[in-house]
């Protein structure tokens, strides 16, 4: 009998990684993707002497195939994705197939703000304890690579909605839901609520001895979760009351109680930052406690963690100016736990590839924190529209070294210049990644000139 026939669309991280997988499973693998490879991936197929083929799909292969895996960043709606459902060729995720070839325990994040920071922590506070667990998903090494030699006993999982909609299989252990807020929805037919059915796809597969950690107070969560009463052990996340199991953040002391066991750490004792952190280090806690992991441990892991770049990260003082790069903040609500967290008066850069984007929940915050708006995109026009009668200053422009030194004259000596753009970042960057690499770069050379 001839091998299953497995094409990969899509050459990154995961799309290389499933590939590797999947000939070590004993496939017929072709990895086809429409741009361009980078030269480390081209490298790594070509050694291991699997198929592929760039800037182009070339369709009759990749209809033939028994199963495609499917990069996250190819929407369901493109026509060659259309055609292989309609033919009933299954379309699934690296995350869905990598998790058939595991033996670890799984522990799934996501949410529409604070996955990255929520999943570092987690996997820090399970090394911290000396657990023998992997990172994957949207962050860190693909996951199917790493499930080849399958050594870890633990996996903390990045998730976003796209990893999500092509899992059906999956078995996660602990599941984590951080917030639900409009975001992606030009992949969703701008309807909400399809968006939120995505991120609850993180419920699927659950048991009644799985444990769904979510933050209580975010209001199509509590919708949701009300329809749908799923038979899985919750434990809630508040930061406005107490709770009997879950946790809650109040008098700056973070509270996690699990099966009557309760862990109790001042904020101030970490390293992270805000009540936005709060939940993000509350949901962290929580599932290492779902596993076992000590309180001592736990306690060590939120002293020592040191979040991911470009998430409210300094980026230097000039003139008694401080500047913050906050570039993976894509979306309205990123940007609303950035401005409160401001605690001096704030010149924003703001804009993007705009992502149907409703800014009127930052109206109060920014008349409050806002002295100054650059706009940083090629159409800043939702932005200057809705900000104009706000912000007693707005400017645009398309360079990021010019809105650094925008910035530093619109500010003085104890204000901050924020990085915080709401929207994507394709319009003038490769992603949000060399935006704030830009950012951060264009502040050392005036930091250069200041010396």
């Amino acid at each position: 009998m001839s091998a299953k026939k497995i094409v990969i669309l899509g050459g990154g991280e995961s799309g290389v990684g499933a590939a590797l997988l999947a000939q070590a499973k004993g496939f017929e693998v072709f990895l086809s993707d429409k741009g361009s490879l980078k030269d480390s991936y081209r490298a790594t197929l070509e050694a291991a002497q699997i198929p592929f083929e760039e800037n182009q799909h070339t369709e009759a292969r990749i209809l033939a195939a028994s199963e495609v895996i499917k990069s996250p960043g190819i929407p369901a709606t493109v026509p060659l994705v259309e055609k292989l459902r309609a033919q009933g060729t299954p379309v699934i995720s690296e995350i869905e197939f990598a998790a058939r070839y595991t033996k670890a325990r799984l522990i799934g994040i996501t949410g529409s703000n604070g996955k990255t920071t929520t999943t570092l922590l987690t996997y820090h506070l399970l090394k911290t304890a000396g657990y023998n667990v992997g990172l994957a998903g949207n962050v860190g090494d693909s996951f199917a690579a790493q499930v080849i030699d399958d050594t870890f006993d633990y996996f903390v999982l990045e998730l976003s909605s796209f990893q999500l909609d092509d899992m059906e299989q999956t078995h996660l252990d602990v599941r984590v839901l951080l917030n639900i807020t409009p975001d992606h929805l030009d992949r969703y037919g701008y309807v909400f609520q399809n968006y939120v059915d995505s991120k609850f796809r993180i419920l699927q597969n659950a048991r009644p001895d799985d444990t769904f950690i979510y933050f209580a107070e975010s209001q199509p969560i509590q919708t949701e979760l009300a329809k749908r009463n799923p038979a899985i052990a919750q434990l809630p996340i508040s930061l406005e009351n107490p709770v009997e199991e879950g946790g809650y953040f109040l008098d700056n002391t973070l509270t996690a109680i699990r099966n009557g066991h309760t862990f109790q750490m001042p904020q101030a004792e970490t390293t992270l930052r805000g009540p936005h952190n709060a939940i993000n280090a509350l949901a962290a806690i929580l599932a290492a406690q779902s596993v076992g992991v000590s309180d001592e441990a736990i306690a060590e892991g939120l002293r020592t963690f040191a979040n991911a770049e470009h998430r409210m990260e300094p980026a230097g003082t000039i003139r008694g100016v401080r500047f913050i790069n906050d570039s993976k903040a894509t979306n309205v609500d990123s940007v609303y736990y950035a401005l409160a967290s401001m605690d001096a008066p704030t010149v924003w850069i703001a804009g993007g590839q705009d992502k149907g984007n409703d800014y009127s929940q930052l109206a109060n915050l920014v008349r409050q924190k806002v002295k100054a708006l650059i706009c940083l995109g090629v159409d800043n026009h939702k932005l200057t529209d809705y900000f104009g009668p706000v912000v007693p200053s707005i400017q645009e422009t398309r360079s990021v070294e010019e809105a650094v030194s925008m910035g530093l004259a619109l500010a003085e000596p104890g204000d901050i210049v924020l990085l915080s753009p709401a929207c994507a970042s394709f319009d003038l960057f490769r992603n949000y990644v060399d935006r704030g690499n830009q950012f951060k770069a264009a502040v050392k050379n005036v930091l250069a000139g200041n010396t």
